[in-house]
């Protein structure tokens, strides 16, 4: 195994691939390797006919606890610039790769580690979590890419400028995560819901994401709703959109090729 192939973990699943944050010592902190590692097996999983849902857990005692504060600083402004462009890279990533992508949660998840989280398309969380972004209690400034489309501009005014951590039962009812589990339950229920979206068209589960990821950029109701209408159109087109009509007529399961 290599060190790129330690720092992320690949089980493969009846449906696609668990990807294992594996630097449990740093408490899956994202070092400039594990955030290559990580672009890289996105990459791979996304290309990967097996693979229909991805899922994204940590090793250890905590999902991800952010960036890893511990690795040299740049000395100039501008070195800095390419380093934080470089580190977005893992959540841009998750957020544009064509299939559903689930967070499993637990202990922490913090500042670019939040982000990853909320960069997937789910998130399960076990109910010891907590979540925030604690950057501007050093000085720093949290990332502000996502959270506004999930949350709000108040809550994550409040959660953003204060700092504070929440726990996973007020990350739910906020809509920063989608559902909370006793610790114990965390896997199964993740490993539940991915196998329940695999179980769906391979086609228009790639679709629907893609929508729903395009009409963040829409601009307006107008364009977002072209794009649902081109996407319906070419989803009514394909092999499984007839199987889906026979089966229903048969009475029986249907059997989706992705085409």
């Amino acid at each position: 195994m290599s060190e790129a192939e330690a720092l992320v973990l690949r089980e493969p699943t009846p449906w696609g691939v668990r990807l294992v944050l594996n630097r449990p010592d740093k408490l899956n902190a994202i070092s400039a390797g594990l955030r290559d590692a990580l672009v890289k097996a996105i990459a791979d999983s996304a290309a990967d006919d097996r693979v229909r849902v991805i899922a994204i857990a940590g090793a250890g005692r905590a999902f991800c606890s952010g960036y890893d504060l511990a690795e040299e600083a740049p000395a100039t402004a501008w070195a800095w610039r390419e380093v934080l462009a470089r580190d977005v890279e893992a959540t841009l990533a998750v957020w544009s790769c064509p299939k559903p992508v689930i967070a499993q949660v637990h202990g922490y998840a913090l500042a670019g580690g939040l982000e990853l989280a909320m960069a997937c398309d789910l998130v399960v969380a076990s109910a010891d979590a907590r979540l925030g972004e604690p950057e501007i209690r050093f000085g720093s400034a949290p990332v502000t890419l996502l959270m506004p489309f999930l949350i709000g501009q108040k809550r994550t005014r409040e959660l953003l400028l204060t700092g504070d951590l929440i726990t996973a039962a007020e990350a739910e009812r906020i809509g920063l995560v989608n559902r909370v589990v006793p610790a114990e339950n965390l896997l199964d229920e993740a490993l539940g819901l991915a196998s329940r979206i695999a179980s769906n068209s391979p086609f228009g589960i790639t679709l629907t994401k893609r929508v729903l990821t395009a009409n963040v950029d829409a601009g307006s109701l107008r364009n977002a709703v072209e794009v649902e209408n081109r996407g319906q159109t070419l989803a009514t087109r394909g092999k499984d959109f007839s199987e889906s009509l026979g089966a229903f007529r048969e009475k029986r399961e249907p059997k989706f090729s992705g085409r």
